[in-house]
């Protein structure tokens, strides 16, 4: 792990020599500089006093470096969140001191969850004032060391580009994260000499271990002998582009898989060996076979409640092997019997070796019962209704994922529109399934999908959204208005917090304390934005709607009035054991 505390420059970070330093200039323009030399081309953020000489010097690189002025600091963590997570890159975000600063925390905590390399830079207060509880003062690094891979205050100018350099090392490699920089106002406007310096070593941390041959012997062994084979894939197979790698392997010993949220788009959802989404709100078929296999392969994911529910009886009959890049995940929640510790792109290649060719037809098979009862049960319902009604959240993401030709980026919020959104957005390509997985943070979608359309501007951007979570930042229309941000929102409205009213009529006899909404006009406050957008409350509306939402050149808000008290089914109940699934109106399994 990396000792946050670190407070002096490291001298060996980097084997390479240092370049020779020539220029004096200001730390608000090294700053600037050592962003260009990592590549940085866009940012999101808030300007402020203690930030302000930033933004002074950014002025002269316009052209070099898009900054977008969001609404509020949250957003900008988000943005940064959305662009990072599509594009391959280290997201930056810069606000200000205080509480600008203090407003990033749900972003930060939210990329540490979800292990999105990001780093955020906030303005402090002078140096000399630290301590004192000047204006705008907070503890920067007291609040959000427990969230970040590493925070780091700059108080000498000297310091700014090691910091820098240091910072987008730690935030990109390993198990990516987020970093924070908090620089004194002094050290900003201080000069001094002028070099940059990448790094690639940092002494005591080791971003990626050791791989333990036998290890990578002794798991293609059980996948060898292995009866009733299932893997669970992760978003780290997407974090470290090993989506070739575990094609070869899941193909090689014709393994059926499951996917988390985050690692839904790793593979194609047409592929023969795919059966769908793992956790609570999960497809039927992985979920059960997970205690019903024989050998579990977990690829770069941690185990996390909503996937496995009740440990005590999860999987206790099959023999778990752990890909992973970060040695604390293994035995932290579920027992490994074989720990492959490593990078996913490099493992899997040594295990994919030694693997024998099989073929699991009979165990497929097993899955097919559990295929066809959910499609009677739920799916069909909710895709294709038959018996008019209100519409349906499950058929509006279906009609919009199919007029993409299931090309668009998948963006959203978090409620019962996500998990419809996770179940039914079909994915061709990786990196196109945004959301907040292990935070579970309303108002992700909208700013998320902002940065989302930066980090790759030549896909199409779909945000889904609740009539809750969206309110929680609908300012950042102001950002889309500003920058002319061609995303497509997909608001879902059914006039409550509906994953919570869900719960309450499940678990709390019907008591829905405090979750009805009652709603603004959304499509005259986005006309007020300059955003074109459509009311659909018909269903024989709805593929018109989605026609000219895709068809028009910019952003367009559609929102679609869906059934009130809709359910998201099948469904675990939390703690449950991950095969007692609820799948609604008395059906069961």
């Amino acid at each position: 792990m990396i000792n946050k505390n670190i407070q002096t420059p490291d001298p060996i970070s980097s084997p390479e020599k240092r370049e020779q330093e020539t220029e004096i200039i200001s730390g608000s323009e090294i700053l600037i500089r050592s962003l260009l030399a990592e590549g940085v081309d866009t940012m999101f953020g808030y300007p402020g006093g203690a930030i302000m000489p930033v933004f002074d010097a950014l002025y002269d690189h316009k052209q070099s470096i898009k900054h977008i002025l969001v609404r509020h600091e949250q957003c900008a963590v988000h943005a940064a969140q959305g662009y990072a997570r599509v594009s391959q890159k280290v997201g930056v975000a810069l606000v200000t001191s205080g509480p600008g600063a203090t407003n990033t925390i749900t972003g930060i905590t939210d990329a540490m969850m979800d292990s999105t390399p990001l780093v955020v830079i906030s303005g402090q207060v002078v140096s000399s004032l630290l301590g004192s509880d000047a204006f705008q003062e907070a503890d920067v690094i007291g609040v959000t060391q427990p969230i970040t891979k590493w925070v780091y205050q700059i108080r000498r100018v000297e310091d700014i580009a090691w910091a820098v350099s240091k910072a987008f090392y730690i935030a990109s490699s390993g198990r990516p994260g987020p970093v924070v920089l908090d620089i004194a106002k002094d050290a900003q406007v201080n000069k001094c000499a002028y070099s940059y310096q990448k790094t690639r070593f940092l002494r005591s941390y080791q971003p990626v271990p050791d791989v333990d041959e036998t290890q990578i012997k002794m798991a293609a062994e059980l996948i060898n002998n292995a009866k009733k084979p299932l893997a669970l894939v992760g978003q780290g197979v997407v974090l470290g582009n090993a989506e070739e790698e575990l094609r070869d392997f899941l193909e090689k010993a014709d393994i059926p898989f499951g996917s988390t949220i985050l690692g839904l788009s790793a593979m194609p959802t047409d592929h023969p060996l795919n059966f769908g989404m793992l956790g609570m709100h999960g497809n039927v078929a992985p979920n059960m076979k997970t205690n019903e296999c024989d050998v579990l392969i977990a690829i770069g994911m941690r185990f996390d409640d909503r996937v496995t529910g009740d440990l005590k009886t999860y999987a206790k009959q099959a023999k778990v092997i752990h890909f992973d890049i970060d040695p604390a995940e293994f035995n932290k929640n579920v027992k490994t019997t074989v720990k492959v510790s490593g990078d996913a792109k490099q493992t899997l290649p040594l295990v994919t070796a030694l693997l024998e060719e099989k073929s699991h037809e009979e165990w497929k098979s097993e899955f097919k019962p559990y295929v066809e009862k959910e499609f009677d049960c739920i799916i069909k319902q909710e895709l294709y209704p038959e018996n008019g009604g209100e519409i349906k959240m499950g058929e509006v993401v279906r009609k919009v994922t199919e007029a993409t030709n299931n090309k668009a980026i998948c963006v959203t919020d978090v409620g019962q529109h996500q998990m419809m959104s996770t179940r039914y957005f079909k994915f061709s390509q990786s990196r196109s399934m945004v959301t907040s997985g292990g935070l579970g943070t309303m108002g992700f979608g909208l700013p998320a999908g902002i940065g989302a359309k930066y980090g790759a501007p030549d896909r199409t951007v779909c945000i889904f959204v609740g009539d809750g979570g969206l309110q929680m930042t609908i300012q950042e229309f102001g950002t889309i208005m500003e920058y002319g941000v061609n995303v497509k929102i997909i608001l879902l409205n059914n006039d409550y917090l509906g994953m919570v009213r869900q719960w309450q009529e499940l678990f709390f006899e019907e008591r829905y304390s405090e979750t009805h909404l009652k709603n603004p006009d959304f499509i005259k406050i986005a006309d007020a934005y300059h955003i074109k957008g459509r009311k659909v409350t018909k269903r024989d509306e709805l593929d018109g709607a989605i026609a000219e939402m895709l068809a028009h050149d910019g952003a367009y808000l559609l929102e679609v009035k869906v059934e009130t008290k809709g359910m998201v089914y099948p469904m675990i109940p939390s703690g449950g054991c991950v095969t007692n699934i609820l799948l609604g109106n008395g059906n069961t399994l």
